[in-house]
């Protein structure tokens, strides 16, 4: 029987996956399987780059479907106000969304002793589910629990007798720690979440990263970073480039009113600055275009990588949402928050767990 296999939908899932590897006895590296999720994200190229590193025993794509590739179940997702009603519709739709997804997955999960799954909320957590295989479910983000805990909001409304379906008896699905074959659930902050879940274990990501050895950054930079030589480049770039400010960008709201928030941030903290736009890997507006007079980082660049080159600092970094602890690289952290976007757009659409 194998020993470890992570299924990864973002960049920087894969790179939790290798602090997590990182811990382990040097002998221990390499007997991982990498399972890339190509749901979501683009990986362009991320999967020969870490092949070439030959850290894991195998690395595969995986043509995860979403249920709009599946036409028969959107007769599951109509709201019903007969509660029994409801409840079968949505223990066929559990069953049949992981039924679906059976011939699609790369590899047989049963041949691993370990199963490792980020944002289990994705067809393969209801494709886990429905085969009963025990899994360990992490955060998708760092700390997202604590501003969107997603089991509670999509399940509001009998809550509880709605978790004892899923983790007691397998009627349901929900992720983040309530399913029947989750284990236990890694989250970075126990503490700082509201809704605590009996599964959920801290793993906090700050000691893995200051544990890191040069060797074990420069990994990182040569799994992550296409063209080391143009982004060290890019940073002596602009007239102000010793007065660096990264402003993070985020796959926010609609196309038109994201471009306006990002031409907002620019002109309020680009003064006498040099402003670096960092793309987030799932945003499709073209800044490229948009912000051509803008130095724009490779969005399949992890922003923690900018933590693993020497002599890089940025005087400030700016995010709307994304947490920025895990961000050493910058003297001054801001994160604007729902304040900041409740100018942009309804309260209730980013202030999910106030509705829960």
């Amino acid at each position: 029987m194998k020993n470890r296999i992570y299924v990864c939908h973002t960049f920087y899932h894969v790179y939790v996956t290798f602090l997590k590897e990182f811990q382990l006895p040097r002998e221990e590296w390499g007997n991982a399987t990498l399972v890339l999720s190509k749901m979501s994200n683009d990986f362009a190229g991320l999967k020969e780059r870490i092949e070439k590193l030959k850290f894991f025993e195998a690395v595969y794509e995986y043509d995860e479907k979403s249920e709009e590739n599946f036409p028969d179940l959107q007769k599951y997702r109509h709201q019903e106000q007969n509660f029994i009603k409801a409840l079968w519709n949505r223990y066929r739709y559990t069953k049949k969304l992981g039924k679906y997804q059976e011939q699609y997955v790369p590899v047989c999960f049963k041949d691993y002793k370990e199963r490792f799954v980020y944002c289990d909320s994705d067809p393969i957590g209801y494709y886990l589910n429905y085969k009963h295989i025990p899994y360990h479910a992490l955060e998708d983000g760092l700390d997202c629990l604590v501003h969107f805990d997603a089991a509670r909001f999509d399940n509001r409304g009998h809550f509880g007798l709605k978790a004892f379906l899923s983790s007691k008896l397998n009627v349901i699905f929900i992720q983040n720690g309530y399913g029947r074959y989750c284990i236990d659930m890694e989250v970075n902050n126990i503490s700082a979440i509201k809704h605590s879940c009996p599964k959920y274990v801290e793993v906090p990501r700050r000691p893995m990263v200051e544990a890191l050895t040069r060797e074990q950054k420069d990994i990182l930079l040569q799994a992550f970073v296409k063209n080391m030589d143009h982004l060290l480049h890019t940073m002596e770039q602009g007239e102000y480039h010793d007065n660096k400010v990264l402003i993070l960008t985020e796959p926010l709201c609609d196309l038109e009113t994201r471009e306006r928030i990002f031409k907002d941030l620019i002109a309020e903290y680009g003064v006498r600055a040099q402003i670096y736009l960092k793309p987030h890997p799932r945003d499709v507006l073209d800044y490229e275009t948009l912000f051509a007079d803008r130095l724009i980082i490779d969005k399949t660049v992890p922003m923690e990588m900018l933590n693993f080159i020497e002599n890089l600092k940025f005087q400030k970094v700016v995010s709307v949402l994304t947490v920025l602890d895990g961000i050493t690289f910058a003297e001054e952290k801001i994160r604007l928050g729902s304040d900041f976007m409740d100018k942009y757009e309804a309260p209730e659409i980013h202030r999910q767990n106030e509705f829960i």
